[in-house]
């Protein structure tokens, strides 16, 4: 389970055990009021039983003398008095004066360890008693003025023990307490197992939700109860196999789009690229043809066989381009060519372009630099590059472009050119679609997917090529795998 999160059955056995403690403390309470309760009545019925008693028999004393209500007397007869009570109330019993003073006591330890809180009050003419637990044994000290005709004459002071009251209490107090853990414990154990019987299921269904949630649609629950929680686990791997089900149709309509919308994307872009460069560059023959051509036959006859050349290949890139709309590879297959030439000959047909933007392009390249490519994708490598170059290069500026051998028979391309600088965080998305549309000097009617194209290009060629803008100049370098000898296209 994720962290933080608080189990149901976690929350069962607390809220069980919170409800039986709280109810079981309050049994408890209840139950040791009550006997408490109970016990002070009894004790309080014998003691004014007791105190009734032993008022009748000092006044009883006092009238068979005839003496009247002297304290005098009430310590003469004190020791015959406590003998009489004693036997008769089955009590230790003490006399005292008015002021609290011993006269005589039955048993004189019976009193000594106990306290005189109940022995005072009854000075001040109060009756009390108070209650001693020692030695597990419970005894009750019970002191009252003794009053002959409204005059208090002594104090007669009580030992009663309770142990047996007090022992069935604590018997009653200990049965209440174990029944009540027993009934505890058992519920407590019954909350438990139910809560797992609820918990468990439903914790495996959390782990399955999180799979889902996560991506996994193999997941499944394996719940055999017939309940709402195995109906619900049902549910959820009906659920799941519908999910899949239709997640796996909704993945193949997506792929499918993605492909067509691929498709589309790259017949468009070939078209709006690949059209316009060798339109452009007959255009440029056709006008200076014009301007000059006729006082210019050897220029008339490049020119005318430039427009030818490039008419050529325009009419086979729009088959291309036809056949790639239908699915169909465009391209010519791949062979080794020799790129230096491949690049003069491009160089050659964009310096017409080149010099309509008063620019020149210098080119130099090698001997033998076999690269194994296709030959109308190579050429529109060359053409777009050269082309950015021409676009965004400083008035009257010469574009290099070189074709040179390196290391493991690899052939690098590098055209280079001044003009504006480039910052170091744009160089990266200048590969990526329109990603050259802020570039101050570009070219209207651009739509910014030249190097872009030029990227892909080489991506399926298997090279490599970065672009960099240092000391005013503006560099991009292509790296190719080099081929060996044999048949060239």
């Amino acid at each position: 389970m994720r962290g933080g999160f608080r189990s149901i059955r976690t929350k069962f056995i607390v809220g069980f055990f919170l409800i039986f403690a709280v109810s079981f403390l309050l049994l408890s309470w209840t139950v040791t009021n009550i006997i408490q309760t109970s016990n002070q009545k009894i004790i309080t019925d014998d003691l004014i039983g007791l105190k009734k008693t032993s008022n009748n028999y000092v006044r009883q004393a006092f009238m068979i003398n005839h003496f009247g209500n002297d304290d005098i007397y009430f310590g003469q007869i004190a020791e015959e008095m406590i003998s009489d009570l004693r036997y008769a109330m089955s009590s230790e019993v003490s006399a005292y004066t008015v002021d609290g003073e011993l006269i005589h006591a039955s048993d004189e330890s019976a009193f000594s360890g106990a306290g005189e809180d109940d022995l005072k009050q009854a000075t001040r003419g109060a009756t009390a008693y108070t209650i001693s637990y020692e030695g597990g044994t419970a005894a009750v000290y019970y002191s009252y003025p003794v009053v002959i005709d409204g005059v208090k004459v002594g104090i007669l002071r009580y030992s009663k023990p309770f142990d047996l009251l007090y022992e069935q209490s604590d018997r009653i107090l200990n049965a209440v307490f174990y029944i009540a853990l027993a009934i505890f414990g058992a519920a407590f154990l019954f909350s438990y197992l139910l809560s797992r019987h609820i918990s468990v299921p439903l914790a495996k269904l959390e782990g399955a939700s999180t799979e889902v949630m996560q991506g996994n649609l193999d997941v499944r629950l394996e719940v055999t109860r017939r309940d709402e929680i195995g109906r619900l686990a049902d549910n959820f791997n009906d659920m799941i196999g519908q999910l899949k089900s239709q997640i796996g149709k909704i993945e193949r309509d997506r792929d499918r789009l993605e492909k067509l919308h691929l498709q589309g994307k790259h017949f468009f872009d070939n078209v709006t690229h690949e059209l316009k460069t060798p339109l452009t560059s007959i255009l440029g023959y056709a006008e200076l043809i014009r301007e000059n051509g006729e006082s210019d036959p050897a220029f008339f006859r490049k020119g005318m066989d430039h427009i030818v050349g490039e008419s050529q290949r325009l009419h086979g890139m729009v088959v291309s381009l036809l056949e790639t709309s239908k699915e169909q590879g465009g391209w010519e297959e791949s062979g080794r060519i020799e790129a230096g030439s491949l690049l003069r000959d491009v160089c050659d047909a964009m310096s017409f372009k080149a010099q309509r933007y008063k620019k020149a392009i210098r080119c130099e390249t090698g001997n033998e630099l076999l690269v194994e490519a296709q030959p109308d994708k190579l050429r529109q490598l060359f053409i777009n590059i050269l082309d950015n170059a021409i676009k965004y290069s400083d008035p009257g500026a010469e574009i290099l472009a070189s074709a040179s051998s390196v290391a493991a028979e690899n052939v690098r391309i590098v055209i280079a050119n001044s003009g504006q600088p480039i910052p170091q965080e744009k160089l990266a998305s200048l590969f990526q679609p329109f990603g050259a549309e802020g570039r101050a000097a570009r070219e209207q009617g651009s739509v910014g997917l030249g190097l872009a194209i030029a990227k892909s290009i080489m991506d399926e060629l298997g090279g490599t090529i970065t672009i960099m803008s240092e000391d005013g100049m503006n560099k991009v370098t292509m790296e190719l795998r080099g081929a060996k000898a044999g048949r060239t296209v």
